[in-house]
């Protein structure tokens, strides 16, 4: 008997306030159109004051919760990726524990900035095919607004707020690819590509939040290679290529990335599930965001295979393969 972590729930979240590209123009060089032609970010949404990440994570946690017809008591375990935590310690997962109201099972925080979400889903994998959990939360939510430089065009434009979460369960399988869940991932980092993208602060270093700094051609160039490999490694494991794929739901953090890696898959656009013009880069809320929003437009269906991958600072990347 094979055991797979099979998807129950998805669901999201994203904060009331709405900013248009046009709202960048009364202060800074910058227009509706440059953005649009670079990015394809068309708006994204900024968390109110006094709004945290964790406050996020609960609203998308509990969508997922419903789409999943479960309660909070069913889950075992919580894991939330995110870069942008309420506080330096506890971790947004046991704020997100306490706010669902559960006195059980365990929770965690995993920082792999962008590729957040794609690391905790395979380390919420591994949580439930050594049985550690039956079920598990797994979380990607984010308040980048929180450390963006307003006066650097290149950055401020790109980044917005929200959530997104998914409930894994344990179910038997064949062990073939035939089965639902999740059947292969791929993961990778190289810190010698700090500099590429980072925050310039924290605790040990300079007692500050810090803002992003990012070297945007260079990242995109990385962006393009990595993502293409890491999704054909995690495909070439189970013996499928880019045609045997119904969907990527990649990163959204940049509609020209998303378009050059798809290409390199030899997969269309038409399988590919975009919302990045909607709510800008989410860092590790953009992929389990997409995948609620591909699941609520009847995108994602039962049976289907289904490609995730991201790339962040680090430089940290990966994929996963699931059948829906």
């Amino acid at each position: 008997m094979t055991i797979r972590a099979v998807v129950r729930g998805v669901g999201h979240y994203l904060p009331e306030r709405i900013v248009e590209n046009a709202e960048f123009e009364t202060k800074l060089e910058t227009s509706d159109e440059w953005i649009r032609s670079r990015t394809g970010i068309e708006r994204r949404h900024f968390a109110a004051e006094g709004e945290t990440t964790s406050q996020l994570a609960i609203k998308a946690a509990e969508a997922a919760l419903k789409h999943a017809g479960m309660s909070v008591e069913d889950i075992d375990a919580i894991v939330v990726a995110t870069s942008t935590p309420d506080f330096t310690f506890p971790s947004v997962a046991t704020m997100v524990q306490a706010g669902l109201g559960s006195t059980r099972g365990f929770a965690y925080d995993v920082q792999a900035v962008c590729a957040g979400f794609i690391f905790a889903l395979t380390n919420a994998n591994g949580l439930i095919v050594s049985g550690q959990a039956e079920r598990v939360l797994v979380i990607g939510a984010e308040t980048f607004s929180r450390i963006m430089d307003w006066e650097d065009r290149s950055t401020c434009v790109l980044f917005g707020d929200g959530a997104g979460a998914l409930i894994l369960e344990a179910a038997e399988g064949t062990g073939t690819v035939n089965d639902r869940g999740i059947l292969a991932s791929d993961l990778h980092s190289d810190g010698r590509y700090r500099e590429l993208l980072y925050v310039d602060g924290g605790v040990s270093s300079t007692g500050t939040t810090g803002h992003l700094r990012m070297q945007g051609n260079q990242v995109f160039r990385h962006a393009v290679t990595k993502l293409a490999q890491t999704a054909h490694t995690a495909l070439d494991k189970l013996g499928l290529s880019g045609n045997d794929v119904d969907w990527i739901v990649p990163h959204q953090a940049n509609l020209r990335i998303i378009s050059a890696t798809a290409e390199k898959m030899g997969v269309p656009m038409e399988r590919v599930v975009v919302t990045v013009q909607d709510h800008g880069n989410t860092s590790a809320a953009s992929i389990p965001l997409a995948l609620s929003v591909g699941a609520s437009e009847g995108k994602l269906k039962t049976g289907e295979i289904v490609v995730v991958e991201a790339i962040g600072g680090g430089l940290a990347w990966g994929s996963v393969v699931l059948r829906w």
